[in-house]
């Protein structure tokens, strides 16, 4: 489909610093917009998850994306910090819903199998691959990356044309079973 475009905002969520990522999609075409990370500064929970409640309002409604793609939280070593890093994906997805975005979510896993073609891929491996699958000048920053990783992997294989039918399947090492 020539002229088809979409704009999606990739989020990769956390309560430190939550990362984002702006891309457009035209046809079979990927363009950067724009990317950049959300920083909390210490100080209590609701305080900070506001920050990352308002900046991610003002980063849709300057860029106005029509979908947003999530990455879910994985399950930790330590139930404290997975609990802080879900709420802290709640404001993000609250940040969407609010505005009436529609949001999906992707694991780790299916996010590096898209970007990369391994789910166990490293840091620095998803963040060459996003540099070069938006022919980007320089390495984005790792949370800005996993954000736009994020949005790559629902533009290759989220909503709309080309999408993959993956309901009834689980991921296992990075692959749809």
């Amino acid at each position: 489909m020539e002229g088809w475009t979409i704009r999606i905002l990739g989020i990769d969520p956390g309560l430190r610093v939550t990362g984002f990522g702006v891309i457009e999609k035209s046809g079979a075409k990927l363009h950067y917009v724009a990317s950049g990370c959300i920083r909390t500064q210490g100080g209590a929970l609701p305080e900070r998850l506001k920050v990352i409640l308002d900046h991610l309002g003002e980063v849709i409604a300057s860029h106005r994306p029509e979908q947003v793609a999530v990455e879910q939280v994985f399950v930790n070593v330590n139930p404290q910090s997975t609990l802080l890093l879900g709420q802290a994906r709640g404001a993000a997805i609250c940040a969407a819903v609010s505005r009436d975005l529609p949001v999906s979510e992707y694991t780790a896993l299916q996010v590096k199998q898209a970007v990369v073609g391994n789910g166990h891929a490293a840091k620095e491996q998803v963040q060459e691959m996003v540099r070069r699958l938006l022919a980007l000048a320089g390495v984005p920053q790792a949370d800005a990356a996993d954000a736009l990783a994020c949005a790559i992997c629902h533009a290759h294989g989220g909503l709309g044309l080309g999408r993959l039918a993956t309901s009834g399947y689980r991921v296992r090492r990075g692959r749809l079973v």
